[in-house]
């Protein structure tokens, strides 16, 4: 495993984070579907194990569900683990998700997760997502007083773009922004990305096989066949799987798909570690999130980091992106 510094922060994070957003499980809205807590606990156990020294979670995964069973899981873990956790994303009545920050709900979301994740302080403290954006500026100076207080040590903020960076002022509090980064989702490569260079704020991408688009196993049975409580099936107009509603979308998109499969074959890669391995050939980037269900999924992956993209590999898959968008 390889190691990367996460900004100004002094802090050294591996270059594979472990996502946990499917470990929240199926029933808050945006899950993946049922998921059994034994399975995380090898999953996560698993991620330590190849080195990676961090995990990213967040209050609205299963609202509570996923802080919870990274705090067992550490508990059998006698090293120390930089935990990454967020605020900003509430529950409705009905247990959907809803993104929401003030400071109030900020100050009140921070004291659940330091319960659930039996921790004193939160090693980084995130805003899931700035909406609304006229609470953001306010929000983000709660979490610079939480940091003041000692109950978060770094601070951070997600799904972030140059517009909202700036609203945060000083960019020497910022130690990360966690945008979607990935072969189908490029929006930081503009802006977003020079400007956390210069800024000394570290990128955690997040969804580098887009949601799972870019594991070599789409097909229109493996999509028929997600549970009904897995967010991509239910969430239709997503623009993640919405090119796959149509024929004519999914027919293009296996076509690309075969491409990326040829590219891999050749460099002794899975698709998925193709696609992880280009997130990180971008140095802006400190770590890239991968999620896992279970024991034996996140192993593979972590071989990337030892296995850079190559610069053939990088011209190939940049032509097939060129076919596939235009």
């Amino acid at each position: 495993m390889r190691y990367r510094e996460l900004g100004n922060s002094g802090q050294n994070l591996s270059e594979i984070g472990l996502g946990t957003w499917a470990i929240g499980g199926g029933d808050w809205g945006m899950g993946w579907g049922d998921q059994k807590k034994e399975d995380s606990i090898d999953a996560i156990l698993e991620a330590l194990e190849c080195g990676i020294n961090w995990i990213d979670t967040a209050h609205a995964y299963g609202f509570g569900v996923a802080e919870t069973v990274v705090a067992e899981a550490l508990s059998e873990w006698k090293e120390d683990v930089f935990v990454a956790t967020k605020c900003g994303v509430l529950p409705k009545q009905d247990g959907s998700p809803e993104r929401f920050i003030s400071p109030k709900s900020i100050s009140e979301e921070v004291e659940g997760s330091l319960r659930r994740l039996r921790v004193e302080a939160i090693d980084l403290y995130q805003i899931h997502w700035p909406h609304p954006v006229e609470n953001l500026a306010d929000s983000w100076q709660t979490l610079i007083r939480l940091k003041e207080e000692g109950k978060v040590i770094h601070v951070g903020v997600c799904n972030c773009y140059l517009d909202e960076l700036k609203l945060l002022g000083d960019s020497d509090h910022i130690a990360s922004n966690q945008p979607m980064y990935n072969m189908l989702e490029r929006k930081i490569e503009s802006e977003v990305l020079p400007w956390c260079k210069g800024n000394l704020v570290g990128i955690l991408a997040y969804s580098p096989m887009h949601s799972g688009l870019l594991t070599g196993k789409v097909s229109k049975e493996w999509f028929d066949g997600l549970p009904m409580n897995d967010w991509r099936k239910h969430k239709v107009n997503h623009p993640v799987v919405s090119p796959l509603q149509s024929e004519k979308g999914l027919s293009s998109f296996m076509t690309f798909q075969s491409e990326l499969e040829s590219i891999a074959r050749e460099f002794g890669r899975t698709i998925g570690e193709l696609a992880t391995a280009w997130v990180l050939r971008k140095q802006e980037v400190t770590s890239a999130i991968v999620g896992a269900r279970k024991k034996g999924q996140i192993s593979e992956i972590c071989q990337v980091t030892e296995s850079p993209l190559s610069k053939d590999e990088e011209t190939l898959v940049g032509q097939a992106l060129s076919s596939y968008s235009s």
